[in-house]
C-alpha cells in the first residue's frame, strides 16, 4: 500500500494526500523524466530522479515518512510511480519548512484513511499560515534589499555624470 493512494499524476499535477490535481500553475517537473511504461525504480534511480540521496530515502522509510516500499526477492527496494508522487509532495513540504515530525504525522494520517481528512486539513492549514508569515518576512527583507540597491545605483549614476 502506498501513502498517496491516488491515480498516477500527469504532467502539471501533484499528488497531495490522496488528491491528484493541478496546483495553481506549479508543475511537478521531475529532474529527469520517468521512463514511459515503467513503474518499478531502484533506489539509485529514485535518488537521481528526486535529488534525494539513497541515505535520505532509507531514512524516510525508516521513520515512517515513506510507505512500505516493495522489495525484490533479493531484498532490493523497488519504488513505484506513486512513491515518486509522494516524494514530490514530501520534497515540497520540506521546502516550505515543514518539520519532519509534522510530515510523518501527515503520512500517518494519510495511511489511516478518509476519516482523517479534517485532521489533515488542520495540519496543512496551520502550516500554510506559517508559510505565509515567512513569505511576508521575506518580502519585507526583499523590500529593504531593493531600497539599498536603489540607493547604491543612484549614487553610482550620480558619480558617472561627473
Amino acid at each position: 500500500m502506498t501513502v498517496t493512494q491516488s491515480e498516477p499524476v500527469t504532467a502539471g499535477a501533484v499528488a497531495i494526500g490522496g488528491h491528484s490535481g493541478s496546483v495553481r500553475g506549479c508543475r511537478a517537473t521531475p529532474v529527469h523524466p520517468r521512463p514511459a511504461g515503467r513503474d518499478q525504480y531502484t533506489i539509485s534511480e529514485v535518488a537521481e530522479h528526486t535529488g534525494l540521496s539513497a541515505h535520505t530515502l532509507r531514512w524516510y522509510e525508516r521513520i515512517g515518512l515513506m510507505p512500505h516500499v516493495d522489495r525484490t526477492h533479493t531484498g532490493q527496494r523497488r519504488f513505484t510511480n506513486r512513491d515518486l508522487d509522494w516524494l514530490s509532495l514530501v520534497t515540497k513540504l520540506r521546502l516550505t519548512g515543514m518539520p519532519v515530525a509534522d510530515m510523518v504525522r501527515y503520512a500517518e494520517l494519510v495511511r489511516a484513511g478518509e476519516g482523517t481528512f479534517t485532521a489533515r486539513e488542520e495540519l496543512l492549514t496551520t502550516h500554510r499560515e506559517d508559510v505565509r508569515q515567512r513569505i511576508a518576512e521575506l518580502q519585507s527583507t526583499l523590500d529593504i534589499l531593493d531600497y539599498k540597491i536603489g540607493v547604491y545605483a543612484d549614487a553610482r549614476r550620480a558619480s558617472e555624470r561627473f
